[in-house]
């Protein structure tokens, strides 16, 4: 087969999987796990072929008209770069990963049908962005995506927390689309076209009129997508959802589209300033603000959220600096340890029954218990602090580098300006990640107090994926030099500068992490830790992991230990950082609750002022045919005298209007 049709078979095959589950769910249940797995598996295998075709050098570029619009062409295209082929391989490597450890997480919710098949075309969506050349074709895969992750997210309906969390997911994505939308179309109307080669074609002929414009309105949709300041609240509550869906959303999907729209047409924002400076300042925000909200959550899901916002914001810190490579070298590196430390964390909560940082430091054992998880999780959280020689450190640096050239004035794409933005923030939130990292790591699997809750030996399809995307975490940074090619022919390794400042930053945010942990243990003794609080209801020993995450959603998050290093290094930030910086509460008040008095108005305006009009109406006409109704009395009589009595009348008007006509 061609290099094109295997392209056009990597996202059609996980649809055509989804239809398939979704059409034998009920009638052929045996068929569902194959139907889940196997054609994500086949849509992997063909994104590693297309992407040692493409072999890093001459973008594949094919096309054909989906339809005549009178206009700008919509055009079914293709355009598969470097950055296009690795990210495929990326999104089919963790959505086969999702799969596989959701039949083993899953393998007794009933509505695992419905959510392998929602799975799958996830997956699709995120490959038609990825692999789409017409700007009209990729918005069909983005609007995809939010559909399908309201449902996941809202998986477990049955509880509040799910069913807020994915309408707030719904609702602020589609804040950001709304701007997005129409920064398409002024794109398009610019450029004379859809397609993202004549795009760029048009922004390095000069012929975008307004690209401040364009830029900002697309940053809107990326900053919902890719949850970044201000719209990234909905993140965090997303953890409502499974586990092995955050997996996907945070590693793979969803929120890596932003990014890599952002990154394929790089050009089309660097043609304004004002919006590279905007972007850099959106990045550094996130970056820090995130990290700081990090080391105050209680819930390990919540912790590796915000972790997810704050990695993402370096994506953005390296775009807004004009370094493409980078940012999308980190979205790879980023989505294979961050896919693991969710699919670890699932394994944890289903050993302790509990996601709650804080019970967790309570429980002892769990290192001994799931050595898989616990050993996987290390390598992953050593790949998120950026401590070499691990994933994490190699691409970190390498946004590190970039904003380190534009800030010194050896690359001029961008703003020096942002360039400092950007450096000065990626320091601090390396100290800051090293140090919620540790704190994760010491709080799940060195807690003191009783053993956790015994809850069977964990499924081998949710431990071997483990080890899988163990492997790129571990060794993915040391092969960078082999693919240059892939990433425009920069050099993505790391200076003398970034790397000393970089790692010394981590490290001292770990070593103070560390000793103000040990200083706590020294003073508190184990039994007192033990009797702080009670270890709580979990579910039975047999029960399906999901259920045991179900339960544990529902239980009460902690207050937070007095002693924990993250109120220790935040001191009187910690409570504000607990809270999000209170920024939900801000959005209630200046949209929420706007909405709802305005919501109200117009609802008394339509049953008081409106219904009103409409009952007198009716009210009239019954009243006139009552009338009617009386006056038909069928008494010969009653008509008789009535015509009478008129007639009496009608002569009196008569002779007195005779008579006044005479007298005047």
């Amino acid at each position: 087969m061609t290099t094109t049709t295997l392209a056009v078979l990597v996202p059609l095959l996980p649809f055509l999987g989804s239809v398939a589950g979704l059409l034998l769910g009920r009638s052929a249940p045996g068929y569902v796990r194959p139907l889940a797995v196997l054609p994500t598996v086949a849509a992997a295998v063909l994104a590693v072929v297309v992407a040692v075709r493409q072999g890093g050098g001459k973008a594949i570029d094919a096309a054909t008209q989906l339809t005549p619009t009178g206009s700008v062409p919509i055009d079914l295209a293709l355009y598969i770069d470097g950055f296009a082929a690795l990210v495929a391989v990326l999104v089919g490597v963790v959505a086969t990963c999702v799969q596989i450890y959701s039949t083993g997480y899953l393998r007794d919710d009933p509505r695992y049908p419905s959510y392998a098949a929602l799975v799958s075309l996830f997956t699709s969506a995120m490959l038609l962005v990825v692999y789409s050349g017409d700007l009209m074709v990729l918005l069909v895969g983005w609007e995809i995506m939010g559909i399908c992750s309201y449902f996941l997210v809202g998986h477990y309906w049955e509880t509040p927390e799910a069913r807020a969390a994915s309408l707030k997911a719904f609702l602020v994505t589609k804040l950001g689309d709304v701007p997005f939308l129409i920064g398409l179309f002024a794109l398009a109307t610019d450029a004379g076209t859809f397609r993202i080669t004549g795009v760029l074609g048009a922004v390095a002929r000069g012929e975008l009129d307004h690209p401040t414009v364009i830029a900002l309105l697309l940053l809107a949709g990326v900053a919902g997508k890719s949850a970044q300041f201000p719209l990234h609240t909905w993140l965090p509550d997303a953890m409502a959802g499974p586990t092995p869906v955050s997996a996907l959303i945070h590693a793979a999907t969803m929120v890596a589209a932003g990014i890599y729209f952002t990154a394929r047409l790089l050009p089309v924002f660097a043609a304004s300033a004002a919006a590279m400076t905007v972007l850099a300042v959106m990045a550094a925000i996130t970056m820090v603000g995130s990290a700081l909200a990090a080391l105050a959550q209680d819930d390990i899901k919540r912790v590796l959220a915000y972790s997810t916002i704050g990695q993402l914001g370096y994506m953005a810190g390296a775009l807004a600096v004009g370094d493409r490579g980078s940012a999308v070298f980190h979205l790879l590196s980023h989505g294979a340890f961050k896919a693991l430390l969710f699919l670890a964390a699932g394994t944890v909560i289903h050993a302790a029954g509990t996601n709650s940082l804080t019970a967790m430091s309570r429980m002892s054992g769990l290192a001994k218990r799931i050595p898989d998880a616990y050993w996987t999780m290390t390598v992953a959280l050593l790949a998120l602090a950026a401590i070499p020689p691990f994933a994490g450190f190699f691409s970190k640096e390498a946004v590190l580098v970039a904003a380190e050239h534009t800030a010194l004035g050896e690359r001029t794409v961008a703003p020096a300006g942002a360039g400092w933005t950007v450096l000065v923030a990626g320091l601090l939130t390396a100290f800051l990640t090293a140090a919620y990292a540790l704190r994760l790591w010491l709080r799940t699997f060195r807690g003191r107090g009783a053993e956790a809750p015994e809850h069977g030996r964990q499924p081998i399809a949710m431990t071997a994926v483990l080890w899988v995307l163990a492997i790129p975490s571990l060794g993915f940074g040391l092969t960078v030099t082999y693919l240059d090619d892939w990433f425009d022919g920069n050099a993505l390794t790391p200076t003398v500068t970034t790397a000393v400042l970089g790692t010394g930053l981590a490290a001292a945010g770990a070593v103070i992490t560390y000793a103000i942990w040990r200083t706590h243990a020294a003073r508190t003794p184990a039994t007192a830790a033990a009797a702080q609080a009670p270890v709580p209801h979990v579910a039975h020993p047999d029960a399906d992991p999901g259920l045991v995450e179900a339960e544990a959603l529902r239980l009460p998050h902690p207050a937070g230990d007095p002693a924990d290093p993250g109120r220790a290094l935040l001191g009187p930030l910690h409570g504000p950082a607990a809270d999000g910086f209170h920024l939900d509460a801000v959005y209630r008040k200046a949209f929420v609750r706007p909405v709802l008095a305005a919501a109200s108005l117009v609802r008394f305006l339509d049953r008081e002022v409106v219904d009103t009009y409409v009952r007198a109406a009716g009210t009239s006409a019954k009243g006139l045919g009552w009338l009617v109704r009386r006056a038909q009395t069928g008494n010969v009589q009653t008509y008789l005298s009535a015509l009478l009595a008129g007639s009496v009348v009608l002569a009196i008007v008569a002779v007195a209007l005779a008579n006044a006509a005479a007298g005047a």
